[in-house]
Parts: structure tokens; C-alpha cells; sequence
């Protein structure tokens, strides 16, 4: 299962530094090749929000499989460590899960107003050589 949550997260972490190049003024030279790869990548990448809801019942199923350990006195200091880090790493892999849709959607919607942007300029520029 450790593989799953190491792909999870270098997908945001590229999501995350694609949308951050996308928004780094004065790259306007590199702009349109980047606006052209993360337009290619967007439907490659939506393939991570299925993922994530698989992880997420995943997550759902080990939560509601777990042996119940709320106190010292119910269980050995041991067992009470473990729980205490699956609920951690739960909490945390939960955590991911919901940065990958987040920056997914931010990729998306910040994309297409780019886009949009790129597309006003040249009308702009377009405009301005007629007059």
C-alpha cells in the first residue's frame, strides 16, 4: 500500500509545481510551453481523483476494521502506540488525499484563466495593430 500513497504524492507535488510555475510572474517567455504541457497533462491527471476516492475507502475500511484500543487500561502500551500511529497515518494519508484533489482542481481552473488571459492579450494586441 506504500507504493499507492508514494504515487499520490508525487502527483500532487507535480500538480503543485506545475500550478506554481503557472503563477510565477515573469516567465512569460516559458508561459506558452508550460500552458501547452499542463493542458496535455490535465486529462492524464484526472485519473487522480478515482484514485483518491479508492484510497479514501481504503482508509475508511482500515478505520472501521481497526481493533478498538481507546485506553492503557483496554490494551498493552505497545498495541495503544500502534493505534495511535494508524490513527496518525490515517489522518495524514487523509490529508494528501485531499491536497491531490485541491491542487488538481487549482491546476484546472487556474489552466483555463490563463488561457483565457493569453487569449485577451493577443485580441488586445490584435485591437491595437487595427487602430
Amino acid at each position: 500500500m506504500a507504493l499507492e500513497w508514494v504515487v499520490l504524492g508525487y502527483a500532487a507535488g507535480a500538480e503543485a509545481i506545475m500550478l506554481l510555475l503557472l503563477t510565477i510572474p515573469g516567465l512569460a517567455l516559458l508561459r506558452k510551453g508550460l500552458i501547452t504541457v499542463t493542458r496535455n497533462l490535465l486529462k492524464p491527471f484526472l485519473s487522480i481523483v478515482p484514485f483518491c476516492l479508492f484510497l479514501l475507502m481504503d482508509i475508511y475500511w482500515k478505520y472501521e476494521t481497526r481493533p478498538s484500543c481507546e485506553s492503557h487500561e483496554s490494551c498493552s502500551p505497545s498495541e495503544y502506540l500502534r493505534h495511535q500511529k494508524s490513527i496518525m497515518k490515517s489522518q495524514r494519508n487523509a490529508l494528501l488525499i485531499a491536497c491531490a484533489i485541491v491542487f488538481y482542481w487549482l491546476l484546472y481552473s487556474v489552466t483555463g484563466l490563463v488561457v483565457k488571459v493569453e487569449q485577451l492579450n493577443k485580441r488586445v494586441e490584435k485591437l491595437k495593430a487595427q487602430d
